[in-house]
């Protein structure tokens, strides 16, 4: 049973939070940040331990009522790994932190690859992630990019791909502080970062992404044309996918038309927050032309990466080995089937 802490209980560090704590191979042994408003309260109400990153923040959690068990070092001392879901570049200067503590840590796609050496995605590469002493989980954009490739490539599929990102423009919880409206700001470089960001995790994919935020905020929405090894059958396509327990095949013609009626089935479903840790993917948009397959999904930007930290904390404390059955133990407890 290893300790882990969680350093940031945002809209991340809420769901690994949770997603540790119904694991019974890891105990989370507390959630760690600067806020005592309502979102900080919501771990004292699941009977988390809480501690203050700063001793403002301690003394500004004590005046609300919390109770606070200590500081971010005294977290670190009871803890064998540590998840950093702190806002980007807060945890890059975090990093020092946790290497003058000699805890294992991992980092999310908000940091650059070279901050931890390694960079993380379940089904592409939990082996070389052994006993490391960090990695970073990649974005969510990326997960999903990998997620969809690596099933093609392991059908010996894929040749290249090109995809084209409609990114959500800010987190549903602070859409009112910004975001962009009656616009789409498309990311001045080609390829958009996260081509480069899948690379990093398997240098041999020959990716190339471009991205546009829109107007919305539910998910991020991506369209595909990939180059084929060799001219395959559709259901050649669907089988290779099939391989993924975290790519949910959908279909438009059930009423899943748009990412609000997708995000309503989740919700319908009973996951906490309507997370869909799956690559929710169009079974019957998909198309295969000659040696050309085009294919449309969504990415749910606050959840996908939730089964992949819960995999990267396994392959870092060597808890379990096998990728594959870490995948299935934690597809278990999420409810992923």
């Amino acid at each position: 049973m290893k300790n882990v802490a969680v350093i940031g209980y945002g809209v991340i560090g809420k769901r690994v939070a949770d997603a540790i704590n119904l694991q019974n191979d890891m105990k989370l042994s507390g959630v760690c940040d600067i806020i005592s408003d309502w979102r900080i309260q919501n771990a004292v109400r699941k009977n988390y331990n809480i501690y203050a990153a700063t001793q403002d923040a301690a003394d500004n959690m004590k005046s609300e009522g919390i109770s606070v068990k200590g500081n971010m070092q005294e977290l670190l001392k009871k803890s064998d790994l540590v998840v950093d879901c702190t806002p980007k570049k807060i945890a890059a200067q975090n990093v020092a932190i946790y290497k003058e503590q000699n805890i294992k840590f991992i980092l999310h796609g908000g940091e650059k690859h070279e901050t931890t050496g390694h960079s993380f995605s379940a089904e592409n590469n939990y082996k070389s992630a052994l006993n490391l002493n960090a990695t970073r989980v990649v974005s969510c954009n990326t997960t999903s990019i990998l997620r969809t490739l690596t099933a093609l490539k392991r059908a010996d599929l894929l040749d290249y791909a090109r995809g084209t990102l409609l990114r959500r423009a800010t987190d549903p919880w602070e859409s009112h502080l910004g975001g962009i409206m009656n616009t789409m700001l498309p990311e001045r470089d080609i390829p958009s970062h996260q081509g480069p960001d899948a690379k990093s995790v398997d240098p041999d994919l020959d990716v190339i992404t471009s991205a546009v935020k829109v107007p919305e905020t539910l998910s991020h929405m991506h369209y595909w044309n990939v180059k084929l090894k060799k001219q395959v059958s559709k259901e050649e396509v669907l089988n290779a996918f099939k391989t993924s327990s975290r790519i949910k095949l959908i279909q438009y013609d059930q009423g899943l038309v748009s990412n609000n009626t997708i995000k309503e089935m989740f919700l319908d479903m009973g996951r906490p927050w309507g997370d869909m840790y799956e690559v929710a993917l169009w079974e019957d948009m998909l198309k295969v032309v000659g040696d050309e397959l085009f294919y449309a999904y969504v990415v749910d930007n606050q959840a996908i990466v939730i089964p992949e930290t819960i995999d990267a904390i396994r392959a870092l404390t060597g808890i379990e080995t096998d990728g594959a059955k870490s995948i299935a133990k934690t597809n278990e407890s999420l409810g992923i089937h």
